[in-house]
Order: C-alpha cells, then structure tokens, then sequence
C-alpha cells in the first residue's frame, strides 16, 4: 500500500504503508540490494530521526525505518498500546516486507519493543543494535525519578493521562526544541527543518498517545521485561552504541544477551546520533552488519 506522505522527503526514500492489527503503520525504505536493515525511532522522534542515516546505510543495504503506531505517518494508538504490541507490529512489518531476517536497530523508548520481538521471533532477527536505549527492569524506570540524577521530568508529564494534550497542544515546536537542545552535545545537529518535521507531526491529533502509552508500559512491565530476559536471552549477534548515556546500553544488553555484546561509545555526541553523528553511526553499524552477514554466509546471501 503506498502512502503520500505531507512531510518533507527524500527521492530516494519510498514511503508505504501496512497492515497492523486494524490499523495503517507507515514506513520508509531506501536501497535496493544488500541484506535488510530495520530502524525503529525513539522519542521525541519519527522515522525522519533517520533521514541523514539512511543514505549512508543504503549504499550497501536495503533499509527500513517505520513510524511506530501513533507517531508520525502511522495511525493512532490503541487503548492498550504497549511494548508487546509494538513487537506485534514489528513482526507483522517484517513479515510483510519478506526480505529474510533483518538487521534489527532500536533506540530510547523503542528498546522494549525492538528487545521483544527478537527475543520473541529471533528467527526474523540477524542482528540486534540497542542505540543509546535501556529496558524496564534492568534500571530505566530510575529515568522517572526527578530527585536522582539524571532524572527525566518528561516521562511522567508524558504518562500522565490528558496531561500531554492539556500543556503541549500548541506548544509543539517549542517543547521539542527544548528536549533536542538539552540532550544533544551540539544543538545543531538538529536544525530548524527536523524540529519543524518534527513539529507537524506531533501536531497532529493524538499524536502524543503514542508516546504516552509507551512511557506508561515503562512505568509497569519491568517484571514482564525481566521475566523474559531470563527466559529468552538474546542469542544473535548485538552492538550497543552509547553516545550521552555512556556505558547505559551496553551495561543492559548484556544482561539481557547469551552471548558477548560488542560495544562503541560515541565520544562527544549526545542522545541522538542518527541525527548528530550519521556519519559515525553508520560507520559503527556496517562493520557490525558486515561482519554479522560474513558469518553467515550463504544464509545472508541468499536474500541480497
């Protein structure tokens, strides 16, 4: 189903959409011949957090980026939406596009979506890379706590029901401006264009459900996280890359993982490096795929 999208672009990005549990989710891809790539967004972002990373990684790959249910061109969250529901509509993505199993990428609120569907589904997963991200249970909900540091004031603004709508509807660019500022190494790497991107997207009626919802399962599934980390640990391949959170990531994907985590900090770069350091993350994240898919041999190849 291909999708029109009101949003600045690339013409070399194609714009669709699919089918998910009653709803549309949209997605980008670009490249054309090389094992699959699939990046997933945090907060306070889209599928344009990936709008500078993208052509860097489709030289060499096919590449995916989708707007998670309730953010950006993708339809609005259901009452329940949580982190085993956007696994559930990762699957159904991954399903769809055919493509073999995919190098999974995930960063800030996405990580327990993205850690669920390849614990869940590891055969659709090559590889998994945790970008500047944590999990429930394994210390992320300590972010909530405005008295320890660093404490997040957002996360419970954002949690709290009707909350989100009462003090941003309006306020959009202004609120996002200040998130990317303060947690950026250099504020610009986010310019005007991807705050105004950004903007119209959240603009949008509901379109802080999304967010919402997932803050929330945060908040109440680190029980269930840790439940099935000590059930399914990880077993393909994983790279943590931390940037502002430091060692964060990779302290808990190795505790979530079977194997050994290979691990690249991004010195002087802050929560974002899609956006502030394209250039080094797809440098940190073709070597890992590259040396994942030489590993696997005839197996990757046979979806390039």
């Amino acid at each position: 189903m291909d999708f029109s999208p009101v949003s600045s672009t690339n013409a070399a990005f194609s714009h669709q959409l699919v089918r998910s549990d009653g709803t549309d989710i949209h997605y980008v891809s670009a490249g054309t011949a090389g094992s699959p790539i699939l990046l997933v967004h945090g907060f306070p972002e889209t599928w344009w957090a990936f709008h500078k990373l993208l052509p860097l990684l489709a030289e060499h790959h096919r590449v995916f980026a989708v707007d998670l249910r309730g953010f950006g061109g993708s339809r609005g969250a259901m009452q329940d939406y949580d982190s085993r529901a956007v696994a559930e509509d990762l699957h159904r993505l991954v399903a769809h596009l055919d493509v073999g199993p995919v190098h999974l990428s995930g960063q800030d609120i996405a990580g327990a979506g993205v850690f669920r569907l390849a614990a869940t589904y590891p055969e659709q997963v090559a590889s998994f890379t945790g970008i500047e991200m944590g999990l429930a249970g394994f210390g992320l909900e300590a972010l909530a706590d405005v008295t320890l540091h660093p404490g997040s004031w957002h996360i419970g603004v954002l949690a709290a029901p009707k909350i989100p709508q009462l003090l941003l509807a309006g306020r959009e660019e202004a609120f996002l401006r200040f998130m990317f500022s303060s947690m950026s190494a250099a504020a610009e790497a986010v310019s005007d264009a991807d705050l105004a991107e950004f903007a119209r997207s959240y603009s949008r009626p509901g379109a802080w459900e999304g967010a919402a919802k997932l803050y929330r399962s945060m908040l109440r599934e680190g029980a269930d996280i840790r439940a099935i980390a000590q059930d399914k640990a990880l077993t393909m391949p994983v790279l943590a890359v931390g940037a502002g959170g430091g060692e964060f990531t990779a302290t808990t994907m190795a505790k979530v993982s079977a194997g050994t985590v290979r691990s690249v900090l991004l010195d002087g770069v802050g929560h974002y490096p899609a956006l502030e350091a394209p250039e080094r993350l797809a440098q940190a994240m073709l070597a890992f795929v590259a040396e994942v898919d030489a590993s696997r041999g005839d197996i990757a190849s046979a979806h390039s």
